[in-house]
């Protein structure tokens, strides 16, 4: 707007109007200044600007700011198929990300940067999303900013943020307590919030990110926190994350939610009690063997009925959660794995797991593991709270 609003911290005599006008002096300069950055920026293309960024060093360790958009070119250009953007399209708008950063505007508004390179785009006729991608691709920059939604913004932004943290990974420079001086934990929540809003479907660890484990386990905590913030409860996203090979960020948000909604129902909440029980009794017993108890139970040594009434619910229930699993069916999982909770009621209300016959002990014993066994199909019960 041609408008603008000041406030003076006294009450002038002329009714203010020598504090109007020094103000418009100094505004009506840099607009000048403005004016004449602009026209002169014009001249020069936004690609044929990018060899300047040699001139830039992005970490002394990383290498310059034309490096880092040859590695965003590629990146972005691997990202593309898996978030729906045109490759071509996505490797443009990434070789051009970083452009406007040597422009004579933000060199004088840095503030400005991606702004202006949006801008130059059009003005230059790049196609409107790929100009769309220079300024959005920094997003999200805090809690309250906005996701980007276009694929190539999406790609970009992926790319973006995703070379930040594996490159300060690489050189061991990470956060430590409050210290966060390369906003890594921002990079990651925005990782995930693009992620999760416009609910993709990436594998973190897997071609072409190939995250390892330990930047994996930074993106779990900043998941936590993000779904703390949202009312989830942080133990059960321990309990997703405790399986392993858990790097599809929408799948554990959708199996913790279904988790969640299991666990406030009887069915559920008793399940949970009775499943832990049985996982503390083998623990412990575990340890006092030195052992695990694995290999399915004996059937013949099946004495009482709450044992092989345990077994018999077992071999149906073990199918029948795999196949929701396998259809990413996480409410149809947790339904299934409703149907233990009578037999495990009946179980511990009637059969001696230590019993003095070491023979029905450890078969009892391998039962309880199966058992376990069958929760972490959808999750490791024991990371739960309660």
């Amino acid at each position: 707007a041609n408008r603008f609003l000041l406030v003076s911290n006294l009450i002038a005599e002329d009714g203010g109007r020598a504090i109007v006008a020094g103000n418009e002096r100094v505004i009506a300069a840099r607009l000048s200044d403005a004016r004449f950055f602009w026209q002169t920026d014009l001249k020069t293309k936004l690609e044929d600007r990018v060899e300047k960024l040699k001139e830039i060093t992005f970490h002394e360790k990383l290498g310059t700011q034309f490096e880092r958009v040859e590695r965003l070119q590629r990146l972005a250009r691997e990202i593309a198929p898996l978030v729906g953007a045109d490759p071509a399209m996505a490797a443009r708008a990434a070789l051009l990300a970083k452009a406007d950063l040597v422009t004579e505007m933000v060199g004088e508004f840095p503030e400005l940067q991606g702004l202006m390179g949006r801008y130059y785009a059009l003005e230059q006729g790049e196609p409107a999303a790929v100009a769309a991608a220079i300024e959005d691709h920094y997003k999200p920059q805090g809690p309250s900013d906005a996701v980007p939604s276009d694929p190539v913004t999406i790609a970009v932004a992926l790319a973006d943020k995703i070379d930040t943290l594996t490159g300060f990974w690489a050189i061991d420079e990470k956060p430590t307590g409050s210290k966060d001086p390369y906003a890594l934990r921002r990079a990651a929540l925005g990782v995930i919030r693009i992620i999760l809003s416009n609910e993709l479907r990436i594998a973190l660890c897997a071609a072409p990110l190939k995250i390892e484990a330990d930047l994996l386990a930074f993106f779990a905590d900043r998941l936590k926190v993000h779904l703390r913030d949202a009312g989830a409860r942080h133990d059960l996203i321990d309990a997703v994350f405790s399986l392993g090979n858990q790097d599809d960020l929408l799948m554990i948000v959708r199996r913790v939610e279904a988790l969640a909604r299991f666990l406030d129902t009887d069915n559920g909440a008793n399940l949970l009690a009775g499943v832990k029980r049985g996982t503390n009794i083998l623990r412990i017993e575990e340890k006092k063997d030195g052992r695990a108890f694995d290999g399915d139970p004996d059937h013949v040594l099946l004495a009482e009925q709450g044992e092989k009434e345990l077994v018999n619910v077992l071999d149906a229930v073990v199918h029948h959660v795999e196949d929701h699993v396998a259809r990413e069916d996480f409410e149809g999982a947790m339904a299934a794995l409703a149907e233990l909770r009578p037999a495990v009621d009946v179980f511990f209300d009637n059969v001696t797991v230590n019993a003095e016959d070491g023979r029905l002990r450890e078969n009892r014993l391998k039962l309880l593991n199966r058992l376990r066994k069958a929760t972490l199909k959808v999750a490791d019960f024991s990371k739960i709270e309660g």
